[in-house]
């Protein structure tokens, strides 16, 4: 979800953000709230929350087969991504600014991750010094995309997305072209 839009990925396009009556690919965005969406898929609707596990995420059936997933900037000129963390799914924001993945402590607690078995340590962010929690996360997929034993933080601040670090950004060859980036995968 991004605010009043649903951010559709369908048979592994792109991503698109699409508002409520708008369609992508054949599928229509009915009605959102803050947490959910209605589609119509095939003339059939079908309710999503944040956090269920996508019905597909790409072509492929093997899960590290993917080697290259396309982001399209928001209006805002963000990349913007729905992605899963250690299987579960999570909204995702590019951050080449950062450098391992940041996630909240809500966000952490809601994947299951213990973060306090984590190690304790601070980092210098655009916001100044913080307190952060290292953790490895099993796995990141974006897209078509998997990478496993993903360094990462978990900070005590809010953040509305999963921050998508160097960590992550570093296995891919990232290209940038208008309003789309693809990550190639490196290793």
């Amino acid at each position: 979800m991004l605010g009043g839009r649903a951010l559709l990925i369908v048979d592994g396009a792109p991503p698109k953000s699409v508002a409520t009556g708008g369609v992508y690919k054949g599928v229509k965005v009915i009605s959102t709230d803050g947490d959910g969406a209605v589609l119509e898929i095939a003339g059939k609707r079908r309710s999503l929350q944040v956090g269920d596990a996508p019905a597909s995420v790409g072509p492929s059936t093997d899960p590290a087969a993917g080697t290259k997933a396309v982001l399209t900037a928001s209006s805002g000129g963000h990349f913007l991504a729905q992605g899963q963390i250690n299987g579960k799914a999570v909204p995702m924001m590019v951050d080449t600014g950062a450098s391992l993945v940041s996630l909240s402590v809500q966000e952490a607690q809601r994947l299951g991750i213990d973060y306090k078995a984590g190690t304790p340590a601070q980092v210098s962010t655009a916001n100044g010094v913080i307190p952060v929690w290292r953790v490895k996360l099993s796995s990141v997929r974006v897209g078509d995309v998997l990478v496993y034993d993903v360094d990462s933080v978990v900070t005590s601040g809010s953040m509305p997305y999963v921050l998508l670090g160097n960590s992550f950004l570093a296995h891919f060859q990232m290209t940038r072209t208008n309003d789309q980036m693809v990550l190639e995968k490196r290793y």
